[in-house]
């Protein structure tokens, strides 16, 4: 009893807070699991809320009334337009959808501290509420158990609304078969529209009513967001009750937990996360014809180059093969081993690059050479994401883990003495390596959204230690303050630009060669042959648990010499530096390029680097805005990413094709595929079939 006492303030607390979880999380798991959207911007709804609420907030019922009703409808009116915006990427999977949707909340966070400025907006409740009551003898803010009492009437009234009333057997049909639901006269869009201004106006909600409990401020919306995606996942998409559950043990983690055990609260939540998803896809089928097949929208880009080239003369009259020529008529042999026009062709934007990065020196002063090494960083580990979600079909939100272990490793190694780079590239790179090693097996057997939610749930993982881990990392400060970085054994330590620059080129320079080698190599092949047509993979013997494992592994490494490389570039490091805006910058580069585009990934991390340090310096504190902006632009402009932009030629890294994401939209009219975070996805059996062993075509 004593104990139970000491903990009632918390545990109460921890009810309070879980139940605003799942307000929101009730939101986000209708846009997801009944309109197929996955919602990255969820949180910037909340946070439009809960400005608006605390901006009209007076003290007043009258003011919280009308601070509830403007906040709810301007959330609301949002969602609307969140189905707008997600209509035409129906049949593009929800890694398109993740991406519009981040750059949505890049663009709106940005907005909102514009206009109601970059500091904490304080909230004013009724007097009535803004007491304290007693409560088993202790003192506790009657606010909060109002907000409780009105929690649960929502969870009541949802309940009720999705299983006793036609509106609810619409939304239910729309989820299970669209179809049907389209026989019977109703409209599905309507109705996916319908569900993500609902889902909206939850979020305005509960910003609003939630705003005393978690004030608006900047990085409101991303912690409220990560939060709602924890309960989603834990309670899964069919049941609002069993979200309600998962939100209040969530609240206790966060608040009873912080008491009781501090050192563990941090990791607990994301931990839960990963275990929940790794069983539910270790109970699941694999993926059936295929996790990398997609339908998707039509490419104008693709259709104008398809009908020009249908206008061209062809060859006339008969081909002769080389073997029916006459001995005389012959090339000399040397001569034919020689790499043929089509090699070259597909060389030049690699040569092209090549002669850009060398002569960048030359061109450009100390900051924006610095800029160039970092962005040469960022585009390794946007290489290893190509790695993983283009070839190997593994979409993933959380290589920036391997990224900071290979980081950290070369800040330490730096710290202790050891400066030769060669060293810091390997031992870095080993350390990624057997991060990769260790996660590999929770990753390789999900697919598509289950592969997301996993990956970034290491990734956050990864974040909490990085922050509770003070004399490794040194916590949310950094490292700092280390020795420079040789370049070869008895050389002197790099300070200047365009030493740094030159050393992280030719750094990249290899591990991109090692990394195209690879790729264009039988293993290559086999790897993209597992994307393509998994069951048939497995059908003809081939280990594909095997071939994803050393992928993820190879890309883990090839990840932590881009954070090695951070680190010498930048010579310092912090957690921001390695959080989930920078996986999701990866990712972005990856589809600015095409996924599975080597060279077109490092052309994507330049073009993102620039835009929020170079582009943005001419118009400060603007940088998420120009970022969400390129995201948004990205995803309708380029669906088939740079490469696309070549007739899907390899150009030094593969051919460009739509994100492999896995599928397309549950819910939406059309979807080719359903998807949930429940297990592994279904796919159409439309993926073409491998050649025998080691001929597998990508």
């Amino acid at each position: 009893m004593e104990l139970l006492d000491a903990h009632l303030v918390p545990a109460v607390d921890g009810v309070a807070f879980g139940l605003l979880l799942f307000v929101v999380a009730a939101g986000l798991s209708l846009a997801f699991g009944t309109a197929g959207v996955l919602n990255l911007s969820h949180g910037t709804l909340y946070a439009i809320g809960a400005y608006t609420g605390a901006e009209l907030s007076d003290g007043t019922w009258g003011g919280l009334a009308l601070g509830l009703a403007a906040g709810t409808a301007a959330a609301c009116v949002a969602g609307a337009g969140l189905s707008a915006a997600t209509a035409p990427l129906a049949r593009r999977g929800h890694l398109a959808q993740a991406l519009l949707t981040f750059g949505l909340a890049l663009i709106g966070g940005d907005l909102l501290i514009q206009f109601f400025g970059a500091d904490e907006v304080p909230v004013r409740v009724p007097e009535v509420l803004d007491s304290s009551v007693t409560l088993l003898g202790h003192r506790y803010p009657a606010y909060r158990l109002c907000f409780i009492v009105m929690a649960v009437l929502l969870a009541a009234f949802g309940t009720w609304v999705l299983t006793r009333t036609r509106m609810g057997a619409a939304v239910r049909a729309a989820a299970d078969d669209p179809q049907m639901l389209a026989a019977t006269g109703h409209s599905p869009r309507a109705v996916h529209t319908g569900v993500l201004a609902a889902a909206g106006a939850l979020a305005g909600a509960a910003g609003v009513l939630g705003a005393p409990i978690i004030g608006p401020g900047p990085g409101t919306s991303e912690n409220v967001l990560m939060l709602s995606l924890v309960v989603v996942v834990l309670g899964g998409l069919r049941s609002l009750w069993a979200t309600f559950a998962a939100a209040v043990a969530v609240g206790e983690v966060q608040t009873l937990g912080v008491s009781v055990a501090p050192e563990l609260a941090p990791y607990l939540l994301f931990a839960a996360m990963a275990a929940v998803l790794v069983l539910r896809s270790r109970f699941a089928e694999p993926a059936g014809a295929g996790h990398g097949s997609e339908a998707s929208g039509p490419d104008p880009v693709a259709r104008l180059r398809g009908r020009l080239a249908g206008r061209l003369p062809g060859p006339k009259g008969p081909s002769v093969g080389l073997d029916r020529l006459p001995r005389r008529n012959r090339a000399p042999a040397w001569l034919a081993r020689l790499p043929g026009r089509a090699a070259w062709w597909r060389a030049a934007p690699l040569l092209v690059l090549l002669g850009v990065l060398i002569a960048l020196p030359a061109l450009l002063d100390a900051y924006s050479i610095s800029l160039a090494g970092s962005a040469l960083a960022l585009g390794l580990l946007a290489v290893s994401v190509t790695v993983l979600t283009g070839y190997a079909g593994l979409p993933t939100l959380g290589q920036t883990a391997p990224f900071a272990v290979g980081a950290y490793a070369t800040a330490n190694l730096a710290d202790a003495g050891w400066t030769v780079g060669p060293v810091q590239i390997v031992l870095s790179a080993l350390a990624a390596a057997v991060f990769a090693a260790v996660v590999g097996p929770a990753v390789i057997r999900a697919r598509g959204t289950t592969v997301l939610m996993i990956t970034l749930a290491i990734g956050e993982l990864t974040g909490a230690v990085v922050n509770q881990l003070k004399s490794v990392t040194g916590g949310a400060d950094g490292l700092v303050g280390f020795p420079a970085t040789q370049a070869l054994w008895g050389g002197e330590g790099m300070l200047e630009e365009s030493e740094l620059y030159n050393y992280a080129l030719v750094v990249a320079v290899v591990a991109v060669a090692l990394t195209l080698l690879v790729l264009r190599s039988p293993a290559g092949k086999l790897l993209s042959g597992t994307r393509g047509a998994e069951a048939r993979m497995r059908a003809s013997g081939h280990p594909v648990g095997r071939y994803l494992l050393v992928a993820h592994i190879c890309a883990g490494a090839l990840a932590g010499v881009g954070g090695s490389l951070m680190v010498t570039v930048q010579q310092y490091l912090s957690p921001a530096d390695v959080g989930f805006e920078i996986a999701a910058f990866a990712l972005l580069a990856v589809v600015i390029g095409g996924t599975t585009s080597v060279i077109g990934a490092l052309l994507g991390a330049g073009l993102i680097v620039a835009t929020r340090d170079w582009v943005a310096g001419s118009w400060p504190g603007h940088g998420p805005l120009l970022l969400g902006v390129l995201f948004v632009a990205t995803v309708y402009v380029l669906p088939r990413g740079l490469a696309g932009l070549r007739g899907g030629g390899s150009g030094g890294g593969g051919q460009g094709g739509p994100p492999s994401d896995t599928t397309g939209s549950p819910g939406a009219p059309g979807a080719p595929g359903t998807s949930d975070t429940s297990g592994a996805e279904k796919q159409p059996p439309s993926a073409p079939a491998p050649t025998p062993a080691g001929k597998a075509s990508p």
